[in-house]
């Protein structure tokens, strides 16, 4: 599927949340092809605040109502992970391409349906893992390829982000598929398995629940090859951390905070008794993100996120869970 290049490429937001701001609109407004046209939200007074706060022109009465504009290429999921499944399968059902955001789906069954919807309809469905598609990552995932650390033998990842209890957040909301492995936890899953390029076997896990949802979770897996790996995430940490390591025969490469390389970030390659320090400039991240989803749109590229790959990764998931 590929847009006409003439028009700006159009996005309708499905809710009006907090992260669509700094994912959608912030990097929207440095571009002349992109607009946001319409946003809805369950509350039609709150789409339309959030619209006037934001300059963005259309406002739809509902979920529903957005979908069926013909002012939208792509629908940007943005409410809670509970609803992800039947509004992108919704979507793809109106013939809107799909920018969801993570984590994809409560379940791995819910990913494969939602894959399926957008398959039938012949329509891109992108998972929002931003950090993809800096240079960064694919500087280390093109380290990786080159076996310049040479076969790998340990790798680790972890996020911890202190998110203050409050009953209506909803990431301590068991109803709206909070907790931090959803939120946080599959941002390490998804790096391990994009920079080894493999699926793991789990062999360990524990979760500490609190108010409901996993608090903070650990769990310890096996790569083809015989690569020990292991990650955490914690919504009650003493620190933050966003740490990525990958140790292979001949060398270790070291990423602090992988995720949002913008706000600061190491990265650094040692082979050997030799340390280089590799570049972190770029755009942020979730401009690159977005100029991929005009890559994908405009020019019919692969995405890098969604379809096989978001089904694994909530495969991984499962998996942890299961084992814990």
């Amino acid at each position: 599927m590929k847009i006409d290049a003439s028009n700006p490429l159009r996005i309708g937001l499905l809710a009006a949340s907090k992260i669509a701001v700094g994912a959608v609109l912030a990097p929207v407004k440095d571009r002349d092809d992109v607009i946001v046209t319409a946003v809805a939200a369950r509350d039609p007074g709150r789409a339309r605040v959030y619209a006037e706060t934001h300059g963005i022109a259309g406002v739809a009465d509902d979920y529903a109502a957005l979908l069926s504009r013909d002012d939208v290429d792509v629908v940007y999921i943005g409410n809670p992970i509970s609803g992800h499944a039947e509004w992108t399968i919704r979507a793809a059902e109106a013939g809107k391409a799909v920018l969801c955001e993570k984590a994809f789906a409560l379940n791995a069954d819910e990913a494969r349906a939602m894959v399926t919807a957008a398959k039938a309809a012949n329509r891109p469905l992108m998972e929002a893992f931003h950090y993809r598609f800096h240079n960064v990552i694919r500087r280390a995932e093109a380290i990786v390829r080159s076996k310049e650390l040479g076969p790998l033998t340990r790798a680790e990842a972890n996020f911890d982000a202190a998110i203050p209890y409050s009953p209506d957040e909803i990431r301590w909301r068991a109803d709206a598929g909070g907790g931090a492995l959803g939120d946080l936890g599959s941002y390490p899953s998804h790096a391990l398995r994009t920079l080894i390029g493999a699926e793991p076997v789990v062999t360990g896990a524990e979760i500490e629940m609190q108010h409901g949802v996993d608090a903070t979770v650990s769990a310890r897996m096996i790569f083809p090859g015989e690569v020990q790996a292991s990650l955490s995430c914690s919504m009650v940490p003493e620190r933050f951390t966003a740490a990525l390591t990958l140790q292979g025969e001949r060398g270790r490469l070291s990423i602090r905070n992988f995720l949002a390389p913008q706000m600061g970030c190491s990265f650094r390659v040692q082979i050997g008794e030799d340390t280089r320090d590799e570049p972190t400039d770029g755009p942020t991240t979730y401009a690159a993100q977005l100029e991929h989803l005009v890559q994908v749109m405009r020019d019919g590229i692969t995405p890098l996120t969604g379809g096989d790959d978001a089904i694994a990764n909530l495969v991984l998931m499962d998996a942890i869970r299961a084992a814990a």
